[in-house]
């Protein structure tokens, strides 16, 4: 089912022709045309425009009525202020304005089993009015269990931390993420007339129970991938000590002078506290 527009009468010109007629009907009734045809006629119409009256609705800005008639669509109206229509037809607002809701923290398991806790904010509006109403019990509720329920899928798709370059993780790509969460969204509300604006996760961690040992797993982590750094600029500071000392013709060193001044400078390069000096006064040996 898809919205269609309908048309209204503006509310206060409507208004004013109806209290013109109202206040007709009473005088000409105080004035004598009480009998006869003339006085029934008089009360049908001041019946009739009386009636009429329930017919006024309000419409506010970023706003439709869904208007239906003995359980049949008969159109939207989206003109702002005081309309009127049939007095028979009813009548359900429906905001559009733009909104957003938060899910709560989810537990679930991420691509490779880990338990973790994660939420997202969605932004979103209606669109088709008539598909909100009528295609879905409650659209406000539809979005939030269908909302959680792709999250949740989402979720359980990916690793929490990259492994490998090129993998795509919930930590590290926020927008690849966020943008497949928008898309998956979308796919479930469509046929409630509703546009996902913007989903994106709000919360992202580990659950507790394994927190702390994932905390000294990224640790132990950090520490490899600097001991790698090191340990590679080491070498090669190393490397070009000895060929500045074989170019400029300092000193003369044979195989196993090499692998000692190899061996010191690896240490000082690579340890962790301040080397010691130590003054040699004798030969090399």
């Amino acid at each position: 089912m898809k919205e269609h527009a309908l048309k209204s009468l503006p509310g206060i010109p409507t208004l004013l022709a109806l209290l013109v007629g109202i206040t007709a009907c009473v005088l000409l009734f105080i004035s004598g045309l009480r009998g006869g045809p003339v006085g029934i006629a008089l009360v049908v119409a001041f019946v009739a425009q009386l009636l009429c009256l329930i017919g006024f609705y309000m419409i506010e800005p970023n706003q439709a009525a869904v208007i239906s008639l003995f359980g049949r669509y008969v159109g939207t109206v989206k003109e702002q202020g005081l309309r009127w229509n049939n007095p028979f037809f009813s009548k359900r607002k429906v905001s559009l304005r733009v909104r957003n809701f938060e899910s709560g923290k989810l537990k679930v398991n991420e691509l490779e089993g880990s338990p973790i806790e994660i939420a997202s904010v969605i932004v979103w509006k209606v669109v088709d009015s008539a598909e909100a109403v009528f295609n879905v019990d409650d659209f406000e509720s539809f979005v939030h269990i269908q909302s959680e329920s792709v999250l949740r899928a989402m979720a359980s798709s990916y690793p929490y931390e990259p492994h490998e370059d090129g993998d795509i993780a919930l930590r590290s790509h926020a927008a690849e993420v966020s943008r497949h969460l928008t898309e998956e969204i979308q796919a479930r509300l469509a046929e409630a007339g509703v546009e996902v604006i913007e989903a994106r996760i709000s919360h992202l961690a580990y659950s507790p129970e394994i927190a702390q040992a994932m905390l000294q797993r990224q640790q132990a982590s950090a520490v490899i991938a600097a001991r790698t750094r090191i340990v590679e600029g080491a070498v090669s500071m190393v490397e070009m000590a000895l060929d500045k000392l074989s170019e400029r013709k300092i000193v003369e060193l044979d195989d196993e002078r090499r692998a000692v001044m190899v061996s010191n400078l690896l240490v000082v390069l690579c340890g962790d506290r301040s080397p010691q000096p130590v003054l040699n006064a004798g030969s090399l040996h």
